[in-house]
């Protein structure tokens, strides 16, 4: 953990920073950019002209520069780790690892390989995502995931895909709760074997707990996640 013992700075206590993508649409709690997600500090940076668009159905690649940016910013801050808010990002994981002094975490996809690791036998995980057309290996292979694992996306025409790529200011969170119950029901009507959900998507954890209830399935999302990552670098003390 990075105590900042001889180091000067203008704030402290924080453990976690998060690179959030340059976007307006109307977040929700549960959110990994709603600051009342989180139960401890976090420090957010945006990164100013990378869109969702940028990094999902572009080349992140383009955009590394704006990302170091961030990454020095919540450094000086004393952050002990960083993640950003879009899973799509998994696809330069190990170019912002390499480059970050801290654990960099970009996609709640990192979880895949240890949950399929502890899955009883003949059970898969299933992926949830924004943009079910948009994964491509490029996202899998440097993160250790296979290209074959079930994988469903929203609904083109749904309202909470559209409501993330035209930055609306309004959110329907019922609505946009039973798009991904739909999209979850779908996944697993194909793929009967899943046992597990993995929610690529940033946005989705305001509905993991619906998701959980409505199928009875674990469900790993980025909080899930970040949590990991914090309960590691700050461990609860037990006394006697």
């Amino acid at each position: 953990m990075n105590a900042g013992r001889g180091v000067t700075r203008p704030v402290h206590g924080l453990l976690i920073g998060i690179i959030v993508l340059d976007t307006g649409f109307e977040r929700l709690p549960g959110d990994i950019a709603h600051a009342s997600t989180w139960p401890f500090p976090v420090q957010f940076r945006v990164v100013r002209g990378v869109s969702p668009a940028d990094v999902i159905t572009g080349d992140p690649r383009t955009s590394l520069a704006a990302f170091y940016t961030a990454i020095d910013e919540l450094v000086a801050l004393g952050v002990s780790a960083i993640t950003t808010s879009c899973g799509f990002l998994s696809a330069v994981q190990q170019t912002l690892s390499a480059y970050a002094p801290v654990p960099f975490l970009s996609s709640a996809l990192l979880q895949i390989p240890l949950i399929e690791r502890i899955l009883p036998a003949g059970q898969r995980v299933g992926i949830v995502l924004s943009d079910g057309e948009a994964l491509r290996e490029e996202h899998l292979a440097p993160i250790g995931v296979g290209p074959t694992l079930p994988r469903v996306g929203l609904a083109v025409d749904g309202g909470l895909r559209s409501h993330m790529r035209m930055n609306r200011p309004g959110a329907d969170r019922d609505a946009q709760e039973q798009e991904v119950l739909a999209a979850v029901q779908r996944l697993l009507t194909s793929h009967p074997e899943v046992g597990a959900i993995v929610c690529e998507c940033a946005n989705f954890p305001p509905f993991s707990a619906a998701i959980a209830q409505r199928f009875r399935l674990p469900v790993y999302d980025i909080v899930t996640l970040i949590r990991w990552m914090h309960n590691a670098l700050a461990p609860v003390r037990y006394t006697p």
